[in-house]
């Protein structure tokens, strides 16, 4: 029998941080393997940064769901050949426009890796 998934959802956004099914969490948020926490990413963005999802490849995740902070910003080359090179696609855009896929996209049961930029 499968295992039901609770895909965590993001209530709200902004402010500095995230409300996630009912949790404040301050600062930018990564949610890998259904479970949200704390990401600290570099500005510009670096390959270290996605350490944890690179490492959990494609057992975890189809691709990266990037919110890039208030508008939508191409990430360096290095980090989008390591997620492509792990055989991750990427969706990049601004942070609210992620937020708002990431639930629709969890909704619909898709497994993904989310990391957004706090605005």
């Amino acid at each position: 029998m499968a295992e039901l998934r609770r895909p965590p959802s993001i209530d709200a956004f902004g402010g500095g941080g995230f409300r996630v099914s009912g949790v404040w969490r301050p600062g930018s948020l990564l949610i890998l393997n259904d479970e949200p926490r704390h990401w600290d990413p570099s500005s510009p963005l670096e390959v270290d940064d996605f350490a944890d999802v690179l490492a959990a490849g494609v057992r975890a995740s189809e691709f990266v769901l990037l919110g890039t902070g208030a508008a939508p910003a191409l990430p360096p080359r290095d980090v989008r050949d390591a997620i492509a090179a792990a055989g991750l696609g990427l969706e990049f855009m601004a942070t609210e426009a992620a937020a708002r896929l990431h639930n629709v996209l969890a909704q619909e049961g898709r497994r993904f890796a989310t990391a957004l930029v706090a605005v």
